[in-house]
């Protein structure tokens, strides 16, 4: 007993709650899969695309004929096929009509469809459409039986479970779609070369069993030879696939991947060396109106400061005119930036998700595809092919039973003028049918004249020489196959009639990777000034300011580093701990404050100090030592931390910790203790390291080392002594090997043990 009788007679049965959702969800998603969402194999429509197709050929909108509103159309099909809102199905029909959207419009509209924009089409009382070509080419021999027909939803008419599609929709304009628990993504491609793809594969096609068999055993894709036909996707925005070809082969063998595509670009000249960017195709489904706000957004945000303005020029063409900050700065470098972050490259994923032939969803690859495709030509054909024989038996039937009349006419005439059932006496007189007395019954009088007898015997010639030729393309794979192939070579002539729809407008670029962009790049190089405090406070303040010592800091701190930077520099700070840390300029603190706390901006500990901050020169060397005596020569190029815990360079344990980092400027290198003892030796003495505790540069009884400095041995150590420089040529006694304890410093040394 089915559920509605049950609840006609007002029965319940018991039914748990998870059988009950499990069963109606499960016939949800089938409908949304079946009806909704997925395309067919065979023609590459969905239902609602179908039925507007097919809404469209009855109301004899094609080519040739005129408009007719858009309101007009969508009313038959939610009145006749398909019930649902009206602006989705709208919506559906807006979308067939996008020449952005479909590589091939199946409509052709008349009035606002929407733009690239990302903009709306008008209500659809405003707009009116008529099928194109293509369209046209869907539904050929619709009427000839090729395709089986349902009942409506509403069981009053009939319409196609698929359509004949004489044009490879599906891989022509691609489809997407998203059901429940799986989803369809299918680039548009170049029709005319699917239809070489078609060529090629047709002369492999057979339905022999035994042929299938030997094929199955040798496993071998053919894969390699059709992306020879098909190199990749075409869009119909245009642009530029740069995926690297065994990514495309993968994508297309599996049925799922993604390919990668730019937008297209040119430089403008202009005066005094100045230049322009112009970007003419975008990426497809990208609406240019959301990507130029995206670009506007980099800009006000000072993010991208490579670039100084964005203007859309556009017309019924792409032009948008990108300035950059000045002729400095590299064209390729700016869009390799954009293509990063905005949407001027973006990906399509592919997955080939679709309805086969038995309504099973299933994923194919692009071989596949086709091969399902010319399965259902095949199947067509042979449909059409009988449909048609069916009709040429019976006009035979009735032309045999006519010349049959032209040789007895006078009898014919005796009869129908005499007998009171004159079909019956025809039949049984000149043993005709009763189609072929019906037919005679019927015919006019003018028939009867002695050139319709000549052209009806000429008819009958050609009609069973026909018959002849379909009884043998019905009997004959090869046969076939040389009618598809035909049906294919005049498609293409078709295309080549229209050739600024069925060019490839997509190029096929080379697959390179988007290379690091200098962080300088990102940011716009202004001069600043960088104060830090005794205690650790920074801050930034604009253009390179003289310090004047009335500069004011908080109670208790004074003045340590005064520093002239550019804002696409780093700075390096090393601590007490042996640690270097890098802070971008950028992101020092602006303002006339006291600023904030370094700290905050890495991760040194409150018990550590900063022994050293500067600007970091790529190549430089620097001479590192802790408080015990010890140090080595570091590259800067690899001091450089990327995270705020910094890197550690020099080791220091127990009491000592590190104290100096000084530029090597040099031969030589000068060290004095606490104890005012002194000790210059050659800076080749001096190991070279990444990491670790050191030489040894100074040996003490008691304290540790007070001061480091590198120099020319030729030019005599100086160091300043208040407001006096003085300079010690002879060191005679005092240079001697590294790790000596060293000797008591010349008279007029600084009395607070430093060099400066």
């Amino acid at each position: 007993m089915s559920d509605q009788s049950l609840i006609k007679s007002g029965e319940v049965l018991p039914t748990s709650l998870k059988d009950a959702i499990s069963e109606r969800y499960l016939a949800y998603a089938m409908s949304t899969i079946m009806s909704r969402s997925l395309p067919d194999v065979r023609d590459g429509l969905k239902p609602v695309h179908r039925r507007l197709l097919y809404a469209m050929r009855m109301l004899k909108l094609d080519p040739a004929s005129g408009y007719k509103k858009c309101a007009r159309v969508v009313g038959d099909v939610i009145g006749k096929y398909h019930p649902h809102g009206d602006q989705s199905v709208y919506d559906a029909l807006v979308r067939l009509a996008q020449d952005f959207a479909q590589r091939y419009t199946l409509v052709d509209g008349q009035g606002n469809f929407g733009n690239i924009d990302g903009d709306n089409a008008a209500a659809m009382r405003y707009t009116e459409s008529r099928m194109t070509i293509f369209a046209e080419l869907l539904l050929k021999d619709l009427d000839k039986d090729a395709v089986d027909f349902r009942a409506t939803y509403d069981g009053e008419e009939d319409e196609p479970i698929v359509l004949p599609a004489a044009f490879p929709n599906l891989l022509a304009n691609g489809s997407t779609g998203i059901a429940v628990g799986m989803a369809t993504s299918i680039p548009p491609h170049n029709a005319t070369e699917l239809c070489n793809a078609l060529l090629y594969l047709v002369k492999y096609y057979t339905e022999d069993k035994e042929k299938l068999a030997a094929l199955a055993e040798n496993p071998k894709s053919r894969i390699d030879k059709l992306l020879e036909f098909i190199p990749g996707p075409d869009f119909p925005t245009g642009g530029e696939l740069v995926e690297k070809p065994e990514s495309i082969r993968e994508a297309y063998l599996t049925g799922r991947g993604g390919f990668r595509q730019r937008a297209r670009w040119e430089v403008e000249q202009g005066p005094r060396g100045t230049y322009q960017i112009v970007v003419t195709e975008i990426p497809y489904q990208v609406q240019k109106g959301k990507m130029i706000e995206r670009i506007a957004e980099l800009i006000q945000s000072k993010k991208f400061p490579l670039l100084h303005d964005v203007r859309d020029e556009s017309a019924e063409d792409i032009r948008l005119v990108l300035e950059p900050k000045s002729k400095n700065v590299d064209a390729e470098m700016l869009m390799q930036g954009l293509f990063r972050f905005t949407d001027l490259e973006n990906r399509f994923s592919l997955n080939m998700n679709v309805l086969d032939a038995s309504q099973t969803p299933r994923v194919m690859g692009i071989q596949e595809v086709l091969e399902e495709f010319l399965k259902h030509r095949f199947i067509v054909l042979r449909r059409r092919s009988r449909y048609r024989l069916e009709k040429i038996a019976h006009r035979l039937e009735v032309l045999e039973g006519y010349l049959i009349v032209f040789l007895n006419l006078d009898e014919v005439i005796r009869i129908i003028r005499e007998e009171d059932h004159p079909k019956q006496q025809l039949r049984e007189t000149f043993k005709l049918t009763d189609v072929q007395a019906e037919a005679v019954l019927n015919m006019r009088l003018r028939s009867l004249r002695k050139l319709e007898e000549m052209e009806l015997r000429t008819e009958h010639t050609k009609l069973t020489e026909e018959k002849t030729g379909l009884e043998a393309l019905l009997a004959s794979e090869d046969l076939q196959k040389a009618s598809i192939t035909s049906e294919l070579k005049d498609l293409k002539k078709i295309l080549k009639g229209v050739p600024d729809v069925s060019n490839r407008r997509t190029t096929i670029g080379e697959a390179k990777e988007l290379p690091d962009i200098p962080l300088e790049a990102m940011i716009e190089k202004e001069p600043i000034t960088v104060i830090c405090s005794d205690k650790g406070w920074v801050r930034a303040i604009k253009g390179h300011v003289v310090e004047t010592g009335e500069e004011k800091y908080k109670d208790g701190d004074k003045a340590s580093f005064w520093i002239t930077a550019e804002t696409t520099d780093k700075l390096v700070l090393f601590g007490t701990n042996g640690r270097f840390y890098t802070i971008g300029c950028d992101k020092i603190p602006r303002g006339r404050g006291h600023g904030e706390p370094i700290r905050l901006m890495i991760d040194l500990g409150n018990d550590q100090d900063i022994v050293s901050l500067f600007v970091h020169k790529p190549g430089r060397k620097l001479l590192i030592a802790s408080s015990d005596g010890r140090g080595f020569i570091v590259d800067e190029n690899g001091i450089i931390a990327q995270t705020r815990n910094g890197k550690q360079t020099l080791n220091v344990s127990g009491d000592a910790e590190a104290a100096f980092c000084e530029e090597l400027n040099g031969d030589s290198v000068a060290v004095v203790g606490n104890n005012r003892k002194l000790n210059c030796f050659a800076l080749d003495e001096v190991s070279e390291m990444t990491r670790g505790r050191g030489v040894t540069l100074q040996r003490f009884k008691d304290g540790g080392l007070s001061d480091i400095k590198t120099f020319n041995r030729e030019d005599g150590l100086s160091w300043k002594s208040g407001e006096r420089t003085r300079t010690e040529p002879d060191l005679t006694g005092w240079y001697t090997r590294r790790g000596n304890s060293g000797r008591l410093a010349p008279r007029g040394f600084s009395r607070n043990n430093k060099f400066k």
